[in-house]
């Protein structure tokens, strides 16, 4: 259930074509001024339920988020990984309403949830 979000945002870039991850060029994407700043919080919550605007890397993350999500992350670098379980975890804690619409779109039957619960308590403790 804890997989949405930052899935988007693990959801980080497009698949590179040697090793099959995620383009590393969001390995540095500061995930922790994201979610310590709640208004930008928000702004990439909605953009990623898409009732809201989006930034170029909003854009990414939501292109990717389900695929993401349903492989918990499998094509994410360890670093991306870390980054997407800490969106998660933020977005469920601050902006429960925007996770429940999040969860709904991206796994309606719930078959991601308990893997992906477990993925954030391992990336993001």
């Amino acid at each position: 259930m804890k997989l949405i979000i930052v899935l988007a945002l693990v959801a980080l870039a497009i698949a590179r074509p040697d090793d099959g991850k995620y383009d590393s060029k969001y390995d540095n994407f500061n995930i922790d001024e994201l979610v310590a700043n709640d208004r930008l919080l928000k702004n990439y919550a909605h953009c990623l339920i898409g009732d809201g605007k989006c930034t170029a890397e909003g854009n990414e993350f939501k292109k990717l988020m389900p695929e993401a999500t349903q492989s918990k992350c499998g094509k994410c670098t360890e670093k991306q990984k870390v980054i997407v379980a800490k969106g998660i975890k933020a977005i469920k804690a601050k902006l429960p309403a925007e996770y429940d619409v999040l969860l709904k779109q991206i796994d309606p039957e719930t078959k991601y949830t308990e893997e992906l619960s477990k993925f954030v308590e391992k990336y993001a403790p």
